[in-house]
């Protein structure tokens, strides 16, 4: 299969629930969990319940962030978020729901985002909710923490770098400023629970979309795997462009087993030369 078939299943179906994962955004050199097989490529992400009790845990978190941050925070949009925003634009698209933390969604121009996991621009207060910007925060981690901020590593997801054989103890975590609670990057660990105003706009707009799209995701986790069961209950189509298998293979009507930016380019020029579709109000007008 290739971007000729991708292009009708985009054109077949003018209104796609578009589902993203970190497939979408490795050609971004953001690296991904998984590998081809869907099995994790290194030890799992820390747990939320670890990350809230344990002061050792979290210290370990911020000194591998305050180093992760400096790449994560250079990522920019590739060709798969540009077609995907073009993709919008069109009028295609009823809803993108990624489960990145990155933004470059949002940065190649799509406005119709749901961040199911939330966003690692930002930092939240567990306590009093209080936000700030994680590149305000990074500057105080490296204010606190002068040694660590010198040293280096190799990048590894979502901000976060192999930084190993090290004794943590020192590092110093800020408190938060107004009430002195714990601070958290402000997206959805594993163990924790995604907000429900997320998932509820999430299915409202699966239930008005034609199909689904997947881009770039296993859907290993069941907070993206979940919408791919319903779309198939309710007969829609499911499209997905992975480069290794997925949890739902069983569910698709199409599958392509190509790079995101690589498959979505090729479709791109296709279909932009189709027509956009049309809302019912404006068609019956016309043919009034």
């Amino acid at each position: 299969m290739d971007g000729h078939a991708l292009t009708e299943f985009i054109t077949r179906h003018p209104r796609l629930f578009v589902l993203t994962g970190a497939g979408c955004s490795t050609d971004s050199g953001i690296p991904d969990y998984r590998d081809a097989d869907g099995e994790w490529k290194r030890a799992q992400p820390v747990m939320f319940q670890r990350f809230m009790s344990d002061e050792r845990t979290r210290q370990r978190y911020w000194a591998r962030s305050l180093i992760g941050w400096r790449y994560f925070q250079l990522a920019r949009p590739n060709a798969a978020h540009v077609a995907l925003a073009e993709l919008e634009r069109q009028g295609r698209v009823e809803l993108l729901v990624t489960q990145n933390v990155d933004c470059l969604h949002h940065a190649a121009g799509s406005q119709n985002v749901v961040d199911l996991h939330g966003r690692l621009d930002r930092v939240r207060c567990m306590s009093c909710e209080q936000r700030i910007a994680r590149s305000d925060f990074q500057q105080e981690l490296c204010a606190r923490n002068p040694a660590w901020a010198e040293l280096d590593a190799h990048e590894a997801p979502d901000g976060d770098a192999d930084l190993e054989s090290r004794d943590f103890s020192s590092f110093e975590v800020p408190a938060c400023s107004h009430c002195g609670g714990i601070l958290k990057p402000d997206v959805v660990f594993f163990g924790e629970s995604v907000p429900r105003e997320r998932v509820e706009r999430a299915f409202a707009a699966l239930e008005r979309a034609d199909a689904m799209l997947v881009v770039g995701s296993s859907l290993m986790v069941y907070s993206g795997y979940r919408f791919a069961q319903v779309a198939a209950d309710r007969g829609k189509p499911i499209a997905a462009v992975n480069l290794g298998r997925t949890r739902a293979d069983h569910l698709l009507a199409l599958k392509l087993t190509l790079p995101c930016a690589e498959a979505l380019t090729s479709a791109q020029a296709r279909w932009l030369s189709a027509p956009s579709p049309v809302e019912p109000a404006a068609a019956a007008s016309s043919s009034g």
